[in-house]
């Protein structure tokens, strides 16, 4: 009997960067950690609205280059064995994914680490000349839409995913796939999702995922 393929979604920001997310990365290159670590406090613990924090990170990011979101993207405390994971899921005939609320021009670099698709929130490009688009920024329901428009795409159901997160971001999202598990994981996700791994290397949630 043919076995169903599977999709695997993975989170970017607190996932596959551990402890740290691209705003955060980007930030540290243009030296305003402390007025990013105030916004990313507002989005957890105040509901700021994505759309408000990109509008407000664009603005602590108006001098930002490509060269800075290059050294942004390849400092960044990424778990191990990313590759290895993603280049295993084709193997097997499986499909893999990022869907993240952080900014496309630094989540699509993903895309030469061997993941099928990445979808991010959709910035202007570096260097900035246009402003943000509040319709293009992404919120966690849009996780869900988007593993669904995924899936139609595969022509797979949401009880055929396995999505991979660690916050209040993948909360959504993990309650409507048929897998989810918790990287590093905090008590937004603890609860609702199938598998819990604590550690450095992505081949220890991915090995929970297949079991």
């Amino acid at each position: 009997m043919a076995t169903t393929r599977r999709l695997h979604l993975f989170d970017v920001d607190g996932t596959l960067i551990r402890g740290s997310a691209a705003a955060v990365e980007i930030s540290r290159q243009l030296g305003v950690m402390t007025e990013i670590a105030e916004l990313e406090r507002e989005f957890v613990t105040r509901g700021l609205p994505a759309d408000e924090f990109a509008v407000r990170a664009r603005e602590l990011w108006v001098d930002l280059t490509v060269d800075q979101v290059s050294a942004a993207f390849e400092q960044a405390p990424w778990l191990d064995g990313i590759r290895e994971v993603w280049a295993d899921i084709r193997a097997e005939g499986d499909h893999c994914a990022v869907i993240s609320l952080g900014p496309n021009f630094f989540v699509e670099r993903l895309l030469e680490w061997g993941v099928q698709a990445a979808h991010g929130s959709l910035w202007p490009a570096v260097p900035f000349t246009q402003p943000i688009v509040r319709s293009g920024i992404l919120g966690p329901m849009a996780k869900v839409h988007t593993a669904r428009q995924l899936c139609a795409e595969l022509g797979l159901e949401l009880e055929h995913c396995v999505a991979y997160g660690d916050s209040i971001s993948d909360a959504e999202l993990f309650r409507v796939v048929g897998s989810a598990v918790a990287v590093n994981g905090d008590h937004h996700v603890a609860s609702i999702a199938t598998h819990a791994y604590n550690g450095g290397d992505l081949r220890g949630a991915y090995a929970l995922a297949r079991g």
